[in-house]
């Protein structure tokens, strides 16, 4: 065994030079060539990679961060650890829903009972879901069929399948907006999202929304291309355009009210409105958020009190 041993270590210790050898043969051919880069060509490439570092920093520095425009803080009812609801705000901003964006967006998580929260009794939810078919079914001989919704139904869908809003947009399908004041928000970056840890602002998403609905109507800047079929909105989140074109105008849903009937309200209302229907139950959380705190607070000063008490009488 040792005599194998001894026969392997000394064919590897004489292996090693003519691997040596061998890799410098195979390097002279390119030394002979007259490849090897001199002093001053490696100079050159010095200098040309400066050069490319450079202008890949200006690329970068060009590359535009969307969206263009960071949203504005709005004044809602909602915000703050003691916010409420304003509930003829979402009565308004239910009704932009019902006459303008159902047109192409559905609410695919809110029934029609869901709205009682709003204010409206049950006979007016009846009549109002009384206002749309649904389809039900099968019935006795198989078939599906339509019938006027109840309360209990969920609001109807514009489109029966994506691929029929895909067809009707120009190939973009209008996102659900049950979940979207949620789902949808902008970045706020440090240090501003520590802030917000004691501010509470838990609003990034109406924000932009709010944003996005009253940012129409801007010319792109220099050197912001807008494809044909969309429309330039510096508030997007995704791109200096969007598929959707501008959803509302001046005067389009009249309240009854006496609400003003501006871009800004119903963009107020109906972003207020889709808060809602992402939390519905946001106030009552709040609410037992805050009683929990103050309970939390009474008691560790009642345990502290108890400690000093129990230990008062005993040397430390």
């Amino acid at each position: 065994m040792k005599k194998t041993l001894s026969v392997l270590l000394a064919a590897g210790i004489a292996y090693l030079p003519l691997s040596a050898y061998a890799q410098d043969g195979a390097q002279e051919p390119v030394a002979a060539t007259g490849d090897v880069a001199s002093p001053e060509d490696a100079g050159v490439v010095a200098v040309e990679e400066e050069h490319a570092a450079e202008a890949a920093e200006e690329g970068h520095a060009e590359t535009p961060h969307y969206p263009l425009k960071k949203p504005e803080e709005v004044d809602w009812s909602f915000d703050g650890p003691f916010g409420t609801w304003d509930l003829a705000q979402l009565q308004r901003g239910f009704q932009v829903y019902r006459e303008v964006c159902s047109a192409c967006h559905s609410m695919n998580f809110v029934a029609f009972r869901n709205l009682e929260a709003l204010g409206y009794s049950e006979d007016q939810i009846s009549s109002l879901a009384g206002e749309y078919t649904v389809q039900d079914g099968p019935d006795d001989t198989g078939e599906m069929f339509e019938r006027p919704a109840v309360g209990s139904d969920y609001l109807p869908a514009p489109y029966p399948n994506p691929q029929a809003a895909a067809a009707s947009n120009n190939g973009a399908v209008p996102p659900d907006l049950s979940l979207i004041a949620k789902a949808r928000a902008v970045e706020r970056g440090f240090p501003t999202f520590v802030f917000d840890i004691f501010t509470q602002y838990a609003e990034a998403g109406p924000d932009y929304i709010h944003a996005l609905l009253t940012g129409y109507g801007e010319e792109p800047p220099a050197g912001v291309q807008v494809m044909d079929g969309t429309y330039y909105n510096p508030y997007f989140i995704s791109s200096a355009a969007l598929a959707m074109p501008q959803p509302i105008y001046e005067d389009q849903v009249t309240y009854s009210d006496g609400a003003p009937q501006t871009v800004e309200q119903y963009s107020r209302d109906v972003t207020a409105f889709l808060m809602w229907a992402a939390e519905p139950h946001m106030t009552e959380r709040k609410a037992t958020g805050f009683v929990t705190m103050i309970f939390l607070i009474v008691f560790a000063v009642l345990l502290f009190l108890v400690k000093r008490r129990v230990w008062a009488s005993t040397p430390h």
